[in-house]
């Protein structure tokens, strides 16, 4: 993108974040409008018939908000994740961090099922949060070494997303019938079991989702380096595990509520950053808006692809992805 004056850039990135929350607002009532049963536009302010009710409230717009919440928190954790290991191309999925989730969860599941456990809500969870824990530790000390460059970082993450889908395949050959649609769910992305929780299970991600993106101002001291951040002021050791942390609890929400989807944290931030620029004040609640919009859309042609069913959102994200993720690729190899 040209340089522009100050000025013009910040009147450039309001009008960039006012539109981005309209284009959310679209894709939500979009959402509650579209399905097997339809509800019209004026469902909001008249009054519902039972039948229409049940389904808005009990179907339709808890779907709508965690579309909305794990399509933020993907987009926001891979634009800090970019900061953090100081490479563009990072991402919860390329880097192994969802891989790691996603395992440690299968494996809860399966150890419940052989155990013939009924495993409450949160120990999934915690089970998705220590995998991804355990990546991103691995990934931050291997960086801070510097045994893994930019190169290496991706040939890591596809090593870990190879040996947990190993894994993953080993526990499907195992499964009994009633365990592998559940598995199977992890393994292809669905928002179809996260709508069905209590509220108060999302309110400890949507804390951290606003906690970090209020982050920007400090990244943007990172992004410089950390010898020059810590000159000017920033303490970057007591921030980066923070930050840390923060991507782990939200990478480990995603999995838990909706399995693994992939490319929306890697997508989302690079073509903001593209088009808008790359300072992180509003890089990231721009990412947190774009992200819900794309999951949203995202959900609706899940929804509306098949007459029969329900197509796997991670399937989906990963067809629109994909061929976007190899043109970057490109593109930064050949420096245009």
């Amino acid at each position: 993108m040209l340089a522009l004056p100050l000025q013009q850039q910040q009147d450039r990135q309001k009008r960039w974040l006012w539109g981005l929350v309209l284009a959310l607002l679209f894709s939500a009532a979009l959402s509650l409008h579209l399905g097997a049963f339809e509800l019209g536009l004026d469902a909001l302010w008249r009054e519902l018939s039972p039948l229409e009710r049940q389904v808005f409230w009990q179907l339709r717009l808890p779907r709508t908000l965690l579309a909305i919440l794990v399509g933020a928190s993907l987009a926001l954790c891979g634009a800090v994740l970019q900061v953090l290991l100081h490479n563009p191309l990072a991402e919860p999925g390329l880097i192994g961090i969802s891989s790691g989730a996603s395992l440690a969860a299968v494996s809860t599941l399966a150890l419940g099922a052989n155990l013939e456990l009924v495993l409450p809500y949160w120990s999934l969870s915690l089970a998705a949060f220590l995998g991804a824990w355990l990546v991103t530790l691995a990934l931050l000390t291997l960086a801070r070494r510097q045994w893994l460059g930019p190169g290496q970082l991706l040939l890591f993450g596809v090593a870990v997303g190879i040996f947990a889908n190993a894994i993953m395949t080993w526990l499907l050959y195992l499964a009994d019938d009633a365990s592998l649609r559940t598995f199977l769910f992890w393994m292809m992305g669905s928002l179809g079991y996260g709508q069905q929780l209590s509220l108060w299970f999302w309110l400890p991600p949507v804390a951290v989702l606003l906690w970090l993106g209020r982050q920007g101002a400090k990244l943007d001291l990172l992004a410089l380096g950390e010898s020059q951040a810590h000159l000017l002021g920033l303490n970057t050791r007591r921030l980066r595990p923070l930050l840390v942390l923060a991507v782990c609890l939200l990478t480990a929400f995603c999995v838990a509520m909706a399995g693994v989807i992939g490319f929306i944290g890697l997508v989302v931030p690079h073509l903001l950053r593209l088009l808008v620029g790359g300072q992180q004040r509003f890089l990231l609640p721009a990412s947190m808006l774009a992200g819900g919009c794309f999951l949203t859309l995202a959900d609706i042609a899940a929804r509306q692809g098949i007459s029969s069913g329900e197509l796997p959102i991670g399937a989906v994200t990963a067809t629109l992805g994909a061929p976007l993720f190899l043109y970057l690729l490109v593109r930064r190899h050949a420096g245009v």
